[in-house]
């Protein structure tokens, strides 16, 4: 009953910003996967984006940056970090970021093998939807900036992942390896995952725990001073 702090029980709290930003992202995953299977309209500017991109960098350059994505090269980097993380005791964050990164291949391929678009120069093959390589170096690279974040005075691993993903794609659309479609899909998909490897980063700190801990003790001894009070005022 009041006085009580805080939202009504009638009223259930909204959904938080995680949440919200997953569910866009496999809203618009989800809309370009059904222009793909079924050749919509957004193939069209897609395709002229693309023709207009491709060779407009020496392949020397583009092809360097498109192995950005590779697995030899991106995963390490991960596999870098987690142990970075396992010896600091954030075993939960170490685990997130190595299940998102399996995630990965686990997504891909099926979606590779059903949609079986072909590539900008290779009309023939099949199999660039979505791009492999785009999701390996933005899972790779964000995942090991945010379990090395915490440990860090300056936030400088976010930006260079975000810098390395950038030329990832940049690669791969220069190059003609993939349409950008295929490209945006790959980030659209795995921008959940790495919100859940934040949540588990943020949620593992073992110095977050302890101050839960003491706010707990706090709170409970001011609840009880709060009762003696209320009591000895309605004697």
């Amino acid at each position: 009953t009041p006085p009580v702090p805080g939202r009504p029980a009638l009223f259930p709290s909204l959904p938080s910003l995680p949440v919200l930003l997953s569910a866009v992202c496999a809203a618009l995953f989800a809309l370009i996967t059904w222009q793909v299977l079924d050749g919509g309209p957004l193939l069209t500017p897609d395709q002229e984006l693309s023709r207009a991109l491709v060779r407009a960098v020496p392949d020397a350059v583009t092809e360097r940056l498109a192995d950005l994505g590779n697995v030899e090269v991106a995963v390490p980097v991960l596999v870098a970090a987690m142990a970075y993380a396992v010896r600091r005791g954030h075993r939960l964050a170490a685990l997130a970021a190595g299940l998102a990164m399996a995630l990965v291949p686990a997504l891909i391929v099926p979606l590779k093998e059903w949609t079986a678009r072909p590539g900008p120069l290779e009309p023939w093959a099949a199999g660039y939807y979505p791009s492999g390589h785009t999701a390996t170096a933005l899972t790779a690279y964000t995942a090991a900036a945010l379990l090395l974040t915490p440990h860090t005075r300056r936030r400088w691993p976010l930006p260079t992942a975000a810098a390395l993903t950038a030329l990832t794609a940049a690669g791969l659309l220069l190059r003609g390896f993939h349409w950008p479609l295929d490209v945006l899909a790959s980030l659209l998909m795995c921008t959940p995952l790495l919100l859940g490897v934040r949540w588990a980063v943020s949620y593992g700190r073992p110095g977050r725990q302890r101050r839960g801990i003491r706010w707990g003790k706090r709170a409970r001894g001011s609840g009880s001073t709060r009762s003696r009070s209320g009591g000895a005022r309605v004697r």
